[in-house]
């Protein structure tokens, strides 16, 4: 019984990760070029909010390789996206799963991903964080949107929320 619940949850790290992934390579156009929204945005919310902040950060990784391995993420990429993670996940791991707190998470990682981004390439991060307010709002709504759905797909109803 104990190997069926490992490879269980193997599974859903391995599924969950592709997901992530492949929402990662997808974006919504913006009316202003550079506005663009990243679709996985939203997604990592809910899995943060449903899975908990460690197995969150492990699917994240997992995500990240994989669009390592297939070349459509650089390093810069994969370090913005971390950068969010920590903070989402951490927003959410500390000050727990409520409609606040998953609204507020994923455009709190957007800007700090945005002010990492500004110094790694010597923008001006307010300009970074400007072009990714169309995003960040979609990101909050999307997440609260998203998270009963998620919630009930994935059986966690223990989240109190």
């Amino acid at each position: 019984m104990e190997n069926r619940k490992k490879i269980r949850e193997m599974t859903v790290t391995a599924l969950l990760s592709v997901l992530l992934a492949v929402a990662g390579m997808f974006r919504l156009p913006g009316i202003v070029p550079g506005t663009e929204f990243q679709l996985s945005a939203p997604f990592a919310v809910c899995i943060a909010a449903c899975f908990g902040f460690k197995k969150y950060i492990k699917i994240g990784i997992l995500a990240s390789a994989i669009q390592m391995a297939l070349g459509t993420y650089s390093i810069v990429n994969v370090t913005i996206s971390m950068i969010f993670r920590l903070v989402a996940g951490g927003v959410l791991g500390i000050f727990g799963v409520h409609p606040i707190t998953i609204a507020i998470s994923g455009p709190l990682g957007t800007v700090a991903g945005r002010l990492i981004l500004g110094c790694i390439t010597g923008t001006s991060p307010l300009a970074l964080i400007a072009a990714a307010l169309p995003g960040m709002v979609f990101t909050a709504v999307g997440s609260v949107i998203m998270f009963p759905v998620m919630k009930r797909v994935v059986g966690a109803e223990n989240i109190r929320c």
